[in-house]
């Protein structure tokens, strides 16, 4: 009976205890849920303020509470607040500085600020909305670019002023008339700039001529004044090609020279030449249509037909030109004809 007894005690003892073990564990897990509910509330959810945690210019970091309360030794927020403080510090005392001292000075106490203060200024930008934080190391505030400008640089050259061109000066009534009647006849031409070598070797207006009439050639193109080019140019239409079709059956192709405006003497003499006006013009070889060249030469015993041809050259050139030189004159034009338009007293011609 009494073993009994004793085993129910025991039973009950064994029981109480644990009851009384259970019981505690409740109360110790109710105790801790409320603790983490408290913690992870709402109402400190929504105190922590990244805008001003991290260091904004609007407000300064709170001593406590917020991320300093979870992150308290976090460098970046300490840095944060003892730059903040600086900033205000500076702030109050910047005013007082500038009015005590000249201005001169107060442009030198402006400008002399601590690094570690200017760069707290420059570099203390609000983070982006979202972007989380890590704590496990400290964030390096990020320096902000300059923008990039869409105005043109503008190079440190000089100014150049703009050249003077002058306006080419009118030409005579004579000038013109005689351009126009180049025109008419096919001549093809370009005007060139005045000519001015020295006092004796000079032309107002000169042109350079390429082709004559009947589409025949100038190689190279010749320098002459309007009234040299326009004679030449008749002589050519009416005597030279006439004469080629006569004796040879054939058109003249090209005319070669081999001298127009030269500013030079006469060989043996004081005197200028005509070349030195342009108003002269060397004929060295004639080119015809149907492949023959005629040298301009003294032709040989037999050579009746080409005899004839620059006999006819000749003769006809008198007709145009003041003095016509050819092969037979002198050694000077044993091989070219001398065309030029020079005056002489009494109007009198050379033709040799």
């Amino acid at each position: 009976m009494f073993s009994t007894l004793s085993s129910r005690i025991a039973a009950a003892i064994t029981g109480s205890r644990a009851s009384i073990s259970r019981g505690a564990l409740l109360g110790a897990g109710v105790v801790a849920a409320t603790l983490g509910m408290a913690a992870c509330s709402t109402s400190n959810v929504l105190e922590l303020r990244p805008d001003v945690d991290v260091g904004s210019q609007t407000a300064a970091v709170p001593s406590g509470g917020g991320m300093q309360n979870l992150v308290p030794n976090d460098p970046y927020l300490q840095q944060a607040e003892i730059r903040q403080e600086a900033a205000r510090e500076m702030a109050v005392e910047a005013p007082a500085v500038m009015a005590s001292q000249p201005a001169e000075m107060s442009r030198q106490v402006a400008m002399v600020q601590p690094p570690d203060m200017s760069r707290a200024i420059e570099t203390s930008q609000p983070m982006e909305t979202g972007r989380s934080v890590e704590t496990s190391e400290p964030v390096e505030p990020q320096e902000s670019e300059p923008e990039q400008s869409t105005a043109p640089v503008l190079a440190a050259y000089p100014r150049m002023n703009q050249p003077q061109m002058s306006a080419p000066a009118p030409k005579s009534s004579d000038e013109v008339a005689c351009r126009r009647e180049l025109k008419s006849l096919g001549v093809v031409y370009r005007d060139l700039p005045p000519i001015h070598d020295s006092a004796s070797c000079s032309v107002d207006d000169p042109i350079k001529v390429s082709v004559l009439p009947g589409n025949v050639e100038l190689k190279p193109a010749a320098t002459l004044n309007c009234e040299m080019a326009l004679t030449f140019a008749k002589w050519t239409k009416n005597e030279l090609n006439p004469a080629a079709r006569m004796r040879y059956w054939s058109r003249v192709k090209t005319i070669h020279q081999l001298s127009s405006y030269s500013c030079r003497r006469i060989n043996g003499s004081r005197t200028m030449s005509a070349h030195s006006q342009g108003n002269a013009i060397d004929v060295g070889r004639i080119e015809l249509a149907s492949g023959r060249d005629i040298d301009v030469e003294k032709p040989g015993l037999f050579a009746f037909r080409t005899r004839g041809f620059l006999n006819n050259v000749r003769a006809d050139g008198c007709q145009y030109f003041t003095t016509v030189l050819g092969p037979g004159y002198n050694w000077d034009h044993r091989n070219h004809f001398h065309f030029d338009l020079m005056t002489r007293r009494n109007g009198r011609r050379a033709c040799h």
